[in-house]
């Protein structure tokens, strides 16, 4: 998204000024499951699952409202959501295995074990660590080259890291933070080609299995084939995503498989717990007392070590308390603190679901929330009223804050977005006919798209993204409206560049909403026409 404090991947744990003078609790919220079900009617959410983990013991774990709207089936403690990329700290998990059992090293160079593994700058490339591909630190722009699997890919795991050399860097390398999921890519291949085997397998067999957890599934296969799974929902209203009423959204077309390594886990309220259990025990297998190690001490001190910063942004009222006093990245989790209190956290967002975890290590303390809709008002505002109940905060209506904070974002961006038509768009006519604009273009890292002719109207297909294809209608110049023929995807505005003799040299896009997630990474794109062999 554009405005990085509005968004709603940016909408994570804060801090406020005060500290709590309350004791803190030990067991749930009195009428908590009312609050959940009234919050969930509230903003009318399908469904939701919720984990708590308290001194080593899961208090909590059940699902509420049902898999998907209109069906009766509900949502249960085994029901499977898609987590996003909380599933971040799995792929850490997985590596720090592969260090434990002496096959690599944190600052091995990637090229070593990677031999096609290349950056644009080859000195970049030559420095890579395995530490740095999981701190969002390598000078890549935010959510750079998302669009290689986002929305969907016909594209290889290998394929996509062979594309990586092509996207130019926004910054210098390990001079800043800016948040990317290729690289997460990179480190499932990496975890592949030193275990030799898949990265699905190597998660479900070194990190599931020991686990027990039952319902964890790495490969998006499995995920279709697991009955008691939700199904995604969304708010599509034409003008801007978020608005309208919720929809079913269509949930094989979303990310793919090839993106699993930075964000295609799922798994239940049941396991999320068992997964919380394992954090907090610092590596240790729950139940074990510590004589079964998934992974080392040192090594879970290095995943919640914050090695980067991370830019704070205040957020606005009424949820400016959440603003944080200081904030890191480790790795695949976010350290900070929520109102003097250090909590090691993380978000994940896959179109119409989300999720959000939370550990508080001093009070030996996890949540986990999940959700079968966009609504981030009502996932945060419980997560954090169940932060200020085990932390002894005063109670607070942190749904209805949440709920007023996003309800301003949208206002905001559909007054940006009103704007800009009326301040922008100028009454005119392309430069050429239909026929001017056709042909075959291709991107340096995303690969080739074609411009047709179908019915008198222009047509585009982004010819490695199956299904994201769509009608182009003029809107300036030369500058068109990209609507897919999938709603939920962002539109975009296409605009074609011409030479001197009045051909096409170059297409450039951008979102047009304000308020687009950052992985629809249009502005990075510069299509250049493909010569006719």
């Amino acid at each position: 998204m554009t405005i990085r404090s509005l968004t709603l991947r940016a909408v994570i744990a804060g801090a406020s000024l005060f500290m709590a003078t309350a004791t803190a609790a030990a067991t749930m919220p009195a009428g908590f499951d009312q609050r959940v079900e009234e919050a969930m009617r509230s903003r009318d959410v399908p469904g939701m699952a919720i984990a708590v983990v308290q001194g080593g013991q899961i208090i909590h774990a059940r699902g509420y409202g049902v898999r998907r709207l209109g069906a009766p089936e509900a949502v249960d403690a085994d029901t499977i959501f898609p987590t996003g990329s909380t599933g971040k700290a799995v792929t850490a998990a997985a590596l720090a295995i592969l260090v434990d059992d002496g096959k690599l090293g944190w600052d091995d160079k990637v090229a070593d074990h990677l031999p096609d593994f290349r950056m644009y700058d080859p000195w970049v490339t030559r420095e890579m660590t395995v530490r740095d591909l999981l701190l969002h630190r390598s000078g890549l722009g935010l959510g750079a080259g998302d669009l290689l699997f986002i929305p969907r890919t016909s594209r290889s795991r290998a394929e996509i890291v062979h594309a990586l050399r092509e996207i130019k860097p926004a910054t210098s390398f390990r001079s800043g933070y800016a948040y990317d999921n290729i690289l997460y890519i990179v480190a499932g291949e990496l975890v592949s080609t030193v275990s030799g085997q898949s990265w699905e397998s190597f998660v479900r067999e070194r990190i599931f299995a020991p686990m027990g957890m039952k319902t964890a599934v790495s490969d998006e296969k499995d995920r279709f084939a697991t009955a008691n799974r939700v199904q995604p929902h969304a708010r599509l209203d034409p003008r801007l995503r978020g608005l309208g009423e919720q929809q079913v959204l269509p949930e094989r077309q979303g990310l793919g498989q090839v993106g699993a390594p930075a964000g295609g886990l799922s798994w239940s309220a049941n396991d999320f717990a068992r997964w919380m259990q394992l954090q907090l025990g610092r590596g240790a297998v729950p139940g074990t007392d510590g004589k079964k190690r998934l992974y080392s001490e040192a090594s879970a001190n290095e995943m919640w070590t914050p090695q980067v910063p991370t830019p704070i942004h205040p957020y606005p009222a009424p949820i400016s308390d959440i603003t944080p006093q200081f904030s890191g990245y480790g790795f695949g989790w976010d350290v900070r603190d929520y109102r003097g209190v250090k909590v090691i956290q993380h978000g994940g967002a896959v179109f119409g679901v989300l999720a959000f975890v939370v550990l508080v290590p001093e009070r030996d303390l996890g949540i986990a929330l999940m959700i079968n809709s966009e609504d981030v008002d009502v996932q945060r505002g419980l997560g954090f009223e169940l932060l200020d109940h085990f932390l002894g905060f005063e109670p607070r209506d942190w749904v209805g804050a949440f709920e007023t904070w996003n309800r301003n974002r949208l206002a905001d961006g559909l007054a940006a977005l009103e704007g800009m038509g009326k301040a922008v768009r100028k009454k005119s006519r392309p430069a050429l006919a239909n026929a001017g604009y056709v042909g075959e273009y291709a991107d340096a890292w995303y690969g080739p798209i074609a411009v047709s002719e179908r019915g008198g109207k222009l047509r585009i297909d982004f010819r490695q993204s199956p299904n994201m294809a769509g009608t182009l209608s003029h809107w300036q110049y030369d500058t068109f409206r990209a609507d897919w023929d999938d709603a939920s995807l962002e539109p975009a505005y296409v605009t074609f560049g011409l030479d001197a003799d009045g051909k096409v040299e170059r297409i450039t896009m951008k979102a047009v909403s304000p308020l687009a997630d950052f992985s629809y990474d249009y502005q990075d794109l510069l299509f250049r026409p493909i010569p006719a062999k």
